[in-house]
C-alpha cells in the first residue's frame, strides 16, 4: 500500500516506519524535517501541518491508500488532512489516548465508556467523533502509557534514574493504583495490523498490554529490568495534597486506576503483545536509557528530597 504518515521520525512514527517499510509498503512521511527519517532514502514531504494552506500545498496531487495521523492533538490539527483525503483513501488511521476516559469505579476502561469533557486529551475525542461524522473509513487507536527506547516522556527512566543510584522512590498514595504500560513496538505492529482489515473501519480499539500492575509493582518491575534486586528497594508513600510542588511534575503518572481492556484488538486484528512488562523494560533501560549514558548525567531530585525530608 501507499501509505502517508504524519511524522514518523519520533518514538511511535519510527517503529512504524520501519514496520510498515518492512512489510513491503510505500511509505512516505510529512514533517517539518528537523529530525532524519528513520529509513535511509525513504520519501519526506517538508511542511507544517499546523498551517491548512502550507499543508494543502503539500499535500496537492499526492494520492495514499492509507494515511496514519499520529501527531495531531487538537480537532484543528487533523481536520484539514481529513478533508483534504475524505474520499480518497481506503484507511485513516488516528493516534488518540486512552486519556479521554473519564475516571471511573468499574475498571477496565472499555471502548464506548464516558469521556471526561475536561480532559487535556478532549480534543482527540472531537476528532474521532468528526472523522465519523464525515464518514471517513478511519480507525482510532486509544493505548495508555507507552513506553520503549527513544521514550521522550519520562515514564520508565524516571524509575531508573533512582534506582541505579539505590535512592528511595517516592510512590504518591498507597502505591496500589493499578496502570497499564504498552511497549511502543507492540504498539506499532498492532496499527499496521488495521490495514486492509475490514472489521477495523469505524472502530476505536484500547491497545496497551493485556495485563495492569501496582505503582509498587512497576517499580519492583524496573529494579528487576535494570539488574537491582527488586526486593532491596526502598519505597516510600506519601501524600501529594500534602505538598506544593508548583507546576513541577513530581511522579509521571496519574494518581489513579489507570488501565483498559484491550481484548477488542486482539480479537479484531490478529494481535497479541510480544512484551510482556519486565522484557520491555529491559530493552528499554538496555537500548535507550544506558546506550544514551542517561545513567551517568546528574538529575534534579530536589522535588523527592522535599519529599523524603517529611517521612
Amino acid at each position: 500500500m501507499k501509505i502517508l504518515i504524519m511524522g514518523g521520525t519520533r518514538f511511535i512514527g519510527v517503529y512504524l516506519t520501519r514496520l510498515l517499510v518492512e512489510q513491503g509498503h510505500d511509505v512516505t512521511l510529512f514533517n517539518r524535517g528537523n529530525k532524519p527519517a528513520p529509513v535511509e532514502g525513504i520519501q519526506q514531504i517538508q511542511g507544517d501541518r499546523t498551517n491548512p494552506t502550507d499543508l494543502k500545498d503539500k499535500l496537492a496531487g499526492t494520492e495514499f491508500d492509507a494515511i496514519f495521523d499520529n501527531n495531531g492533538r487538537e480537532l484543528s490539527d487533523t481536520q484539514p488532512l481529513a478533508d483534504i483525503f475524505n474520499g480518497r483513501v481506503q484507511h485513516f488511521v488516528y493516534m488518540s489516548s486512552a486519556g479521554v476516559y473519564q475516571k471511573s469505579d468499574q475498571m477496565p476502561h472499555i471502548e464506548g465508556d464516558p469521556v471526561d469533557p475536561k480532559s487535556r486529551h478532549k480534543g482527540k475525542n472531537d476528532t474521532e467523533l468528526y472523522l465519523a461524522e464525515q464518514g471517513l473509513p478511519f480507525t482510532s487507536i486509544r493505548p495508555t502509557y507507552i513506553y520503549g527506547a527513544q521514550n521522550y516522556n519520562d515514564l520508565e527512566a524516571w524509575f531508573f534514574d533512582r534506582i541505579v543510584r539505590d535512592r528511595t522512590v517516592p510512590i504518591p498514595g498507597h502505591g496500589q493504583h493499578f496502570t497499564q504500560f504498552g511497549h511502543v513496538k507492540d504498539l506499532a505492529n498492532a496499527m499496521t495490523k488495521v490495514l486492509g482489515n475490514s472489521k477495523a473501519i469505524g472502530q476505536i480499539y484500547n491497545v496497551s498490554h493485556n495485563r495492569a500492575v501496582t505503582f509498587d509493582g512497576l517499580a519492583r518491575a524496573c529494579a528487576q529490568a535494570a539488574g537491582k534486586d527488586p526486593a532491596t528497594l526502598q519505597l516510600v508513600h506519601y501524600d501529594p495534597k500534602a505538598f506544593d510542588f508548583g507546576k513541577r511534575k513530581v511522579f509521571p503518572m496519574r494518581t489513579q486506576h489507570f488501565f483498559t481492556d484491550v481484548s477488542h484488538a486482539i480479537a479484531d486484528l490478529n494481535w497479541q503483545p510480544e512484551f510482556d512488562l519486565v522484557s520491555g523494560l529491559k530493552d528499554s533501560f538496555h537500548n535507550d536509557y544506558l546506550a544514551s549514558n542517561r545513567h551517568q548525567s546528574t538529575p534534579d531530585f530536589s522535588l523527592d528530597d522535599q519529599i523524603l525530608s517529611t517521612i
